[in-house]
């Protein structure tokens, strides 16, 4: 590669030191995706290679790459994806709830919107997928259970694929009672079982 698009370039950097790669990065997030997605595509015509790599799981599964992804095809540059681990595959499986049919709604609004959001999937048939930060899981958890009932059945994983892996399976008011007594750390994959 040319030059490789980080989420977070020290994170990134601990991995090409570990294997001694010296290719170039770039940081490349939520905060600067915008502006450098286009630019990026039109570099990509004069016949080099980049790569974008993220923090955990697949780039554009609720991290940056979608803007880019589009500005590349837009440009006629040519998009290659390598699978790689993303987080809500696992916890879905590992649920219980079904997964024949299911929506994937990524983080939610942090403030504005996020109410509508939750409205609007307050008679979701399908089994529900969510992304939370450790910062804000009592409180959407609180949520969901205005929103669908105490007694909805949910799941909830975290550090998936990592050694303090853990995932609490019940109704979403036992969830809530068990992360209220325990330390919340790590990345947060909620399943809400969808209306019956």
């Amino acid at each position: 590669m040319d030059l490789v698009l980080a989420e977070d370039t020290r994170v990134t950097r601990k991995l090409f030191s570990h294997y001694d790669i010296h290719t170039p990065l770039r940081a490349f997030h939520q905060h600067n995706e915008h502006q450098s997605a286009a630019q990026l595509a039109i570099d990509l015509q004069e016949e080099k290679s980049y790569a974008l790599v993220s923090d955990a799981g697949t780039p554009g599964i609720s991290d940056p790459a979608y803007l880019l992804v589009k500005a590349c095809l837009d440009q006629g540059v040519e998009v290659e994806c390598l699978p790689g681990a993303t987080a809500f595959v696992p916890a879905l499986v590992k649920s219980g709830l079904p997964t024949s049919s299911f929506c994937f709604e990524g983080f939610l609004p942090q403030k504005k919107g996020r109410q509508t959001k939750l409205k609007t999937l307050e008679n979701e048939p399908r089994t529900m997928v969510f992304y939370e930060s450790p910062y804000r899981v009592i409180k959407t958890l609180e949520q969901f259970i205005t929103t669908f009932g105490v007694d909805r059945k949910a799941s909830v994983s975290r550090e998936l694929t990592k050694i303090f892996e853990e995932t609490v399976n019940g109704t979403l008011a036992e969830i809530l009672e068990y992360y209220q007594k325990h330390t919340i750390k790590g990345e947060f994959v909620i399943i809400v079982a969808g209306k019956n």
